[in-house]
């Protein structure tokens, strides 16, 4: 079967790789992304009515001044998300399935913050609707190691979870000259296809942006590979 590599952070890529191989999948993880605390300056929990959360890596990066707003509804992007949200002590006022602009239009309170990593996508709002953005996260790059490098050499899938891991992988086979005519790209959606380059063999893009999705498609690719 044709190997899949997880190359998001952890502890994002031990919990794919658990999936891809319940699913019977030839799974390796090499994280190549690194996700580093950020200091930010928490509004005052009186002027906060919920939250607009797009990664559970907020939630794990915000540090102790989360508490301060435990018990409020929060809009997540998905599945994940909520799950992280609920076991810090949030509400999940709405969770969405097509990315965190999506879940705008389910917003009923009046002033949310928004708690992001450095590289966010910017969102419409609706009038009415006070948005308070602050930067929790970082996510820094690693190079593609030897042994990936190695791998890559052959027919592989590539599952990517973010535009910015697209962009990374693209130009680390860039500078490692790497022939990815033979790399099929499984991308979470079209705007992370988007930022991949040219030049690959394939790129397919997942029909929600979620893991389970993007498992699936990973799935099939290799299936299609095989026969």
């Amino acid at each position: 079967m044709m190997p899949v590599i997880v190359i998001r952070p952890e502890p994002g890529c031990s919990a794919t790789l658990v999936a891809a191989r319940e699913l019977g999948l030839e799974a390796h993880g090499f994280p190549l992304f690194r996700i580093i605390s950020r200091s930010w300056e928490a509004p005052p929990a009186s002027k906060i009515d919920a939250l607009l959360l797009g990664s559970a890596n907020a939630l794990r990066c915000a540090g102790d001044d989360l508490a301060r707003y435990a018990g409020r509804p929060a809009y997540v992007v998905g599945e994940a998300t909520a799950s992280a949200a609920e076991a810090a002590g949030f509400t999940i006022a709405a969770s969405g399935k097509g990315g965190l602009q999506d879940v705008v239009g389910a917003i009923t309170h009046k002033r949310l913050l928004r708690l992001t990593g450095e590289e966010f996508v910017r969102l419409e709002i609706p009038p009415g609707i006070m948005l308070t953005e602050r930067i929790v996260y970082a996510s820094h790059t690693r190079p593609v190691p030897a042994e990936l490098a190695e791998m890559l050499a052959f027919p592989a899938v590539v599952m990517l979870h973010s535009a910015a891991a697209a962009r990374h992988f693209d130009a680390e086979c860039e500078r490692l000259h790497l022939d990815r005519s033979q790399l099929t790209l499984a991308v979470i959606g079209p705007r992370v296809a988007e930022a991949a380059g040219l030049g690959w063999r394939m790129i397919v893009a997942a029909p929600e942006p979620s893991d389970h999705a993007l498992l699936a498609l990973a799935m099939r690719l290799c299936q299609t590979a095989a026969s």
